[in-house]
């Protein structure tokens, strides 16, 4: 953590932290008991994972270059969730680790270039291959151009010189 653009001690940040609920709790315990129930319970949350709050770049010597943060997992976790926990199955280790670097693939656009990458295959066989992968996409693709309606009739249950009616009369000419 930066502040005022030296390194801060982490227990002097900690106590901050205990310093400032105190203060809003002192603040909020003359007006609602569930509030201040709120706040005890999001204390003993923040105290109880303060080490694993902070970046993980700077909890480790030596990050590797370019390393990103984790960000919100939360958000993506459901696409592997869904995928993992259909009928019932379960995972080996190693197999869920194997699923969990497919669905990320996929998402992010890059299992395709890490599969082929090993394979060595010739000119002809590669365009034999996207040819291959064009129709068996336009064979799955279930889109069909409409073709019109070819014939048919509005039925009228009511009086001809009605608005339906008429329209029915120009339609059905």
């Amino acid at each position: 953590m930066e502040i005022k653009g030296k390194r801060s001690n982490r227990n002097e940040d900690k106590e901050k932290f205990i310093a400032y609920l105190d203060t809003y709790e002192s603040i909020i315990v003359l007006e609602d008991e569930k509030r201040v129930k709120k706040i005890n319970e999001f204390r003993t949350y923040i105290l109880r994972n303060w080490e694993r709050i902070f970046d993980w770049r700077k909890q480790v010597e030596n990050p590797p270059e370019g390393a990103r943060g984790l960000g919100a997992m939360e958000s993506h976790q459901r696409h592997i969730s869904y995928r993992m926990k259909k009928r019932g199955m379960h995972w080996s280790k190693e197999g869920a680790e194997a699923m969990v670097k497919v669905k990320q693939g996929i998402l992010n656009d890059t299992l395709r270039n890490a599969y082929l990458k090993n394979q060595k295959r010739s000119v002809r066989k590669e365009r034999e291959v996207k040819k291959m992968v064009k129709i068996a996409s336009l064979l799955r693709d279930g889109k069909k151009e409409s073709i019109g309606a070819k014939k048919g009739r509005i039925a009228v249950y009511g009086p001809t010189s009605s608005a339906i009616g008429e329209l029915a009369k120009i339609i059905n000419r």
